[in-house]
C-alpha cells in the first residue's frame, strides 16, 4: 500500500516537472504566433524594397516638366538586375537600360555642392538622383548652344507652343524631343546659358544623363557619366504627388493635413505612367 502511494507521488512529481517544462515552451509559441507574422511581413517588405520596387521622392526642378517637386514615384529595381542585400552580387538583368528612360541612380555627395560618381569618389556618402538617360555606352554626345547632339546628329526637338511656369514664376518654352524610342517634353530657355558638354564618347559600362529642365539641371554635363552598377532602375509611375511646403512640426497638426489634401495634393498626377512614349 505504501509502495503504491510512493509511486503515485513519483508520477505526480514527473507530471509537475513536465508541466513546468511545457509552460515556457507554450509561452514562446504564443509569442511567436503573435510576433512571427509581423516579422515575416516586415522581412518581405524589405526584400521587395531592396530587390523589386523602391519609392523615390523628387526634390528638385531638374526634371521639369516631366517630374515636379513633390512627386513620389516607384522605381523598378528588378528590371536592371537588383543587388542582393548586404552583398555586391546582382541578379541577372531582364534587359539593359535604354536611351530615353527616366532612371533613379546613386551618386556620391559631400555637402551641398560636391557631387561625384561613386566609381571616382567611393568614400562619398551615397544619395539617390533622378535624370533621363541621354547616352548609352559607345554613344558620342555633345551639348552646345542649347542643342543636344547624339552620334554627330542633332536630336530632334520641336516647339510645342506651350509655356511652362515654374514655382518662382519663370516661363519656359516647352519642346517635344525624340530621344531614341522615347518622345517627351523638355524645357529649353534661349536666354539661360545652362551647362555645355564637349564632344565625348560614353565609356563602356557607363551612362550619360540629362535633366529635362535643360538649363536648370546639374547632370552628366557637370559630374560625368554613371557606372551601370549604380543604376537602381527606371521610374515607372507616380504613386503620390503634392506641393508640401510645411515643416515636420506643422505636419503634427491635423489642420495641415486637411490643407494638404484639399489644396496641395495633385490628384491628377497620381497613377501617371513614366514609361517611354513611342510615336
Amino acid at each position: 500500500m505504501a509502495e503504491r502511494e510512493r509511486e503515485r507521488e513519483r508520477q505526480a512529481d514527473r507530471g509537475a516537472t513536465a508541466d513546468e517544462a511545457e509552460e515556457p515552451a507554450s509561452l514562446a509559441r504564443r509569442v511567436w504566433e503573435q510576433v512571427g507574422p509581423l516579422l515575416l511581413a516586415v522581412l518581405i517588405a524589405l526584400l521587395i524594397r531592396a530587390m523589386v520596387i523602391e519609392s523615390y521622392y523628387v526634390p528638385s526642378e531638374s526634371m521639369l516638366p516631366t517630374l515636379l517637386i513633390g512627386d513620389h514615384v516607384f522605381v523598378n529595381k528588378f528590371v536592371y538586375g537588383a543587388r542582393i542585400p548586404f552583398t555586391n552580387i546582382h541578379l541577372p538583368a531582364l534587359r539593359d537600360p535604354k536611351r530615353g528612360e527616366i532612371v533613379v541612380f546613386a551618386l556620391g555627395r559631400r555637402g551641398l555642392s560636391e557631387i561625384c560618381p561613386l566609381d571616382r569618389c567611393p568614400d562619398y556618402p551615397s544619395e539617390g538622383f533622378v535624370k533621363r538617360i541621354a547616352g548609352v555606352p559607345g554613344d558620342k554626345v555633345e551639348y552646345r548652344g542649347g542643342v543636344f547632339y547624339l552620334n554627330d546628329h542633332q536630336v530632334p526637338s520641336t516647339p510645342t507652343g506651350g509655356i511652362f511656369t515654374d514655382e518662382s514664376g519663370r516661363e519656359f518654352p516647352v519642346e517635344r524631343e525624340a530621344l531614341g524610342d522615347c518622345h517627351h517634353e523638355v524645357l529649353n530657355h534661349p536666354s539661360l546659358p545652362g551647362l555645355s558638354q564637349a564632344p565625348m564618347i560614353v565609356p563602356e559600362g557607363h551612362y550619360f544623363f540629362l535633366g529635362d529642365n535643360r538649363d536648370n539641371s546639374n547632370d552628366s554635363r557637370g559630374w560625368g557619366t554613371v557606372p551601370r552598377n549604380d543604376l537602381k532602375g527606371p521610374v515607372i509611375i507616380n504613386y503620390w504627388s503634392w506641393n508640401n511646403q510645411h515643416s515636420w512640426a506643422a505636419m503634427l497638426n491635423p489642420v495641415t493635413w486637411i490643407d494638404l489634401l484639399l489644396h496641395q495634393t495633385r490628384w491628377d498626377r497620381i497613377g501617371m505612367s513614366h514609361a517611354c512614349e513611342a510615336e
